[in-house]
């Protein structure tokens, strides 16, 4: 039970996060904290919140769990400004989307990583933004990631799975430069991707007409480009050397595809097109199988 949860960015992840967390009867009192009067009296008429300050050392003050659910640009500024309000056993955690710079930011906020921090990320969200897109079934099913440290308190690492596991979420344990190269490839990179298809479409002189008989599947390829901007700035920004490497194996391997088209190599399209299909089978089938188990994969 956590007596007094404080969430600072109270939208999307921070707000179902506190939906859940009443609806498991995991928590007591609910402090939002924020820039913006008028977003977080909002989602004190939701019910999401039981109160709000704009003011962060008074909303942690005597918090036991305090989640950051900022941008990863923001996290060192909420760092230091929470920090002289902190309780010495408050746990702290984050959702952020990648995992060095934000250990980084804590480094640089508090003179070393506390002990109390839980580095995490819930692999989970949709294309919408914002406290009134929050519902408490979000993460039932997700796997939520924690990267806790060697010198991270055990007591602090289970209070924040226990968190999460009243969510429905499953909980993994991963180490902090893993979790960062895992999540550029497999989220990263295609929300990048869609983000620029949109972008340079929409920059033809036609894009009215091309936009207009878009099939599903332009659709369904695009629908994540609908994210919040700001966030995905900042996660270029600050897993920018996990994304580069990984953006530069995908343009070579999208130069090797140029090249085919320009030759007219039928085979090797043939041969490229196979493999992906045979990958994105197998890719299916793992996680119909982990649906089976009660585990959903990322929007």
């Amino acid at each position: 039970m956590i007596r007094r949860l404080c969430i600072i960015g109270v939208g999307l992840i921070g707000g179902s996060l506190a939906r859940a967390l009443r609806r498991a009867g995991a928590v007591g009192e609910v402090v939002g904290a924020g820039r913006n009067p008028q977003h977080l009296q909002q989602a004190q008429d939701l019910g999401v919140i039981d109160r709000w300050h704009t003011d962060l050392e008074a909303a942690v003050a005597g918090a036991d769990m305090v989640v950051v659910c900022v941008p990863l640009g923001a996290m060192e500024a909420v760092f230091r400004a929470i920090a002289p309000a902190l309780s010495d056993d408050a746990v702290l955690t984050d959702v952020g989307s990648a995992k060095g710079c934000v250990v980084a930011a804590a480094r640089a906020a508090f003179g070393e990583v506390p002990p109390t921090l839980v580095p995490g990320h819930p692999i989970a969200g949709t294309e919408k933004s914002g406290v009134a897109a929050s519902f408490a079934e979000l993460f039932e099913g997700r796997r939520v990631i924690l990267t806790p440290l060697p010198e991270t308190d055990d007591h602090a690492h289970a209070q924040v799975r226990a968190m999460w596991e009243a969510t429905g979420a499953e909980v993994v344990d991963m180490d902090v430069a893993l979790h960062d190269e895992v999540l550029a490839a497999t989220s990263h990179l295609p929300h990048i991707l869609a983000f620029a298809t949109v972008d340079s479409l929409a920059r033809m002189h036609d894009h009215e007409e091309i936009f207009r008989y878009a099939a599903g599947g332009f659709r369904d390829f695009t629908r994540i480009a609908g994210s919040d901007p700001v966030m995905w700035r900042d996660i270029c920004l600050y897993n920018r050397e996990a994304i580069l490497e990984v953006l530069q194996r995908f343009e070579a391997d999208l130069a090797r595809v140029t090249r085919a088209i320009r030759e007219a190599d039928g085979e090797t399209l043939l041969e490229l097109f196979r493999h992906a299909k045979a990958a994105r089978d197998a890719h299916e089938a793992m996680l119909r199988e982990a649906e089976n188990n009660g585990v959903r994969g990322e929007e």
